[in-house]
């Protein structure tokens, strides 16, 4: 009896660890906004959906997607095109999953993410091995924006 005690509680013991572990956040589901007929901006969303990001892809015409922006809050210095939303931020034009990731890991009290224009390079507009070095931007409350990772 007493033996059958000790296994009990030692099985109960390692289950009570295993479910104490917290796992890895899940990340939500973008919502890409984007030209039916912009080929960048379906490479950017098979970049994300290759990086493990979850991603649904919405066509939609140019008046639709004006208004997503101005809803978002984004200059039109900070724009690109396709907009992105995930947990209450945008994402802005060609902006790496890394970069997407480590928003959604350390949350700060930000609008959102931009890579404005389109760099060669960036994700999306890959051209072989021309590169344009970039920014990804993250855009503040306010509006003004700071460097939140840097693209050789």
């Amino acid at each position: 009896m007493h033996r059958r005690f000790v296994i009990s509680l030692a099985l109960g013991s390692l289950a009570t660890a295993a479910f104490a572990r917290s796992p890895e956040p899940e990340l939500s589901q973008l919502t890409v906004y984007k030209s039916p007929s912009c080929g960048c901006c379906s490479a950017w969303v098979d970049h994300l959906l290759s990086a493990g990001l979850s991603a649904e892809a919405i066509d939609v015409n140019h008046y639709e997607l004006q208004a997503v922006k101005v809803r978002m809050a984004i200059a039109p210095e900070l724009s690109s095109c396709h907009t992105a939303i995930l947990d209450g931020y945008f994402i802005e034009g060609h902006v790496p999953a890394d970069d997407i990731k480590r928003l959604i890991a350390e949350r700060p009290d930000a609008l959102g993410l931009t890579v404005p224009g389109m760099p060669i390079g960036s994700p999306g507009m890959e051209m072989g091995e021309e590169r344009e070095p970039f920014d990804t931007l993250l855009v503040l409350k306010d509006g003004s924006t700071e460097i939140f990772a840097q693209h050789a």
